[in-house]
């Protein structure tokens, strides 16, 4: 888990268990921690499709923390878009290029999930063929629009990735050879210490920017 630069978590954990599986302790402790400092601060998690599950919405819903995760892509769900992809797809057809449409509507799963919840599509026809996506999201359509929420505030997690390749690639993160998944962690660990320190050096040795830095909401993945 990310926010912006700033690295907030690191876990190892067994292949062999759900995605989302201890991420809502691992939220609560880091909500906690930031709250003591910031106690009115504004938190909003972004998520990949392996972490939108019941219990960590549920439990951002009763600790005032907004949410926007990828919402896995099932046949009730293509249903739900069947004209809005059609109408992205003549319009391809027709300029030759990518054409997309959004639908904001109230979803629920038929038993996973306790409530129904506000679900955007993106319906998308590109390179011949259908390319929908999915997102769910705690935050009221008064606060943000379809368009505005999936293309500029779900899709910057994107660039959370990228710290998870500076971790990897430059700081060997992921050399996890160690017999044991707890000799591993510690590796990470390291890792994670060497990232921190690395970025403490970019943030105090080099020059500021001229321009104040824009706010930076935090990110998570299930991978």
């Amino acid at each position: 888990m990310f926010c912006g630069r700033h690295l907030l978590a690191a876990k190892l954990r067994p292949s062999d268990i759900d995605a989302s599986a201890g991420s809502v302790e691992e939220l609560a402790r880091i909500v906690k921690d930031i709250r003591t400092r910031w106690p009115h601060v504004r938190i909003l998690l972004r998520a990949d499709s392996g972490l939108a599950r019941e219990a960590l919405m549920a439990w951002c819903e009763e600790n005032r923390v907004d949410y926007v995760f990828g919402l896995a892509r099932n046949v009730r769900l293509a249903a739900m878009i069947e004209a809005e992809l059609a109408a992205a797809r003549a319009t391809a057809e027709t300029t030759g290029q990518a054409a997309r449409r959004f639908k904001d509507f109230d979803w629920s799963t038929r038993d996973s999930w306790s409530r129904e919840r506000r679900v955007i599509a993106k319906a998308e026809w590109t390179q011949g063929e259908a390319n929908p996506r999915f997102i769910v999201t705690s935050l009221k359509r008064a606060a943000a629009g379809a368009h505005h929420l999936y293309e500029d505030i779900y899709c910057a997690r994107g660039d959370m990735e990228n710290r998870i390749k500076e971790c990897q690639l430059d700081l060997y993160a992921d050399r996890t050879s160690a017999a044991t998944l707890r000799a591993n962690q510690l590796r990470l660990h390291f890792a994670s210490m060497a990232y921190v320190l690395i970025c403490a050096l970019r943030r105090i040795g080099w020059p500021k920017p001229s321009s104040p830095t824009p706010p930076v909401v935090p990110s998570a993945s299930s991978s």
